[in-house]
């Protein structure tokens, strides 16, 4: 038997089966979007447009080599200079939010901004690893959806 030392949190943001009250309580974990393209800081503007476009995204994180969020790329970005680096264009500190946290507690929160990156800090980790992304209307839909369950 052993003590598991990433306590509660990191346990639910870990995907593993929680017990009590709470258990059946949709969290941002459960509907963020984990398939958002990613790229680094350097990478120059037009190699990332043209990667997040054949993926069918308009939107790019900035993340350093461990995954830790640096900004967002929005598609006004894709019109500049195509060797321009992505940190040129980046939007710093866009809207984070942990993936713990219940849907009904961000809800309005998401109302306002749209979309809020889902990030996580580990013990060692001095920053934000991006973990997805949540949108407002995947949120609004899982609510409707559990309001609709028995019980």
């Amino acid at each position: 038997m052993h003590d598991y030392a990433g306590g509660k949190a990191d346990w639910a943001v870990h995907g593993l089966p929680l017990e009590g009250r709470t258990a059946g309580r949709r969290r941002v974990i459960d509907v963020a979007r984990k398939d958002i393209p990613t790229c680094g800081p350097r990478e120059c503007l037009g190699d990332v447009r043209d990667r997040v476009r054949a993926a069918g995204h308009d939107v790019c994180i900035v993340v350093n080599e461990r995954g830790i969020v640096l900004g967002r790329l929005r598609r006004d970005c894709w019109e500049r200079e195509a060797e321009a680096p992505t940190e040129d264009c980046m939007e710093l500190g866009p809207p984070t939010e942990r993936p713990d946290k219940f849907l009904t507690e961000v809800i309005e929160r998401l109302r306002k901004v749209g979309s809020l990156l889902v990030t996580w800090y580990g013990r060692d980790e001095d920053g934000g690893r991006l973990v997805g992304v949540l949108s407002r209307a995947d949120a609004e839909r899982m609510l409707e959806e559990n309001k609709r369950l028995p019980g």
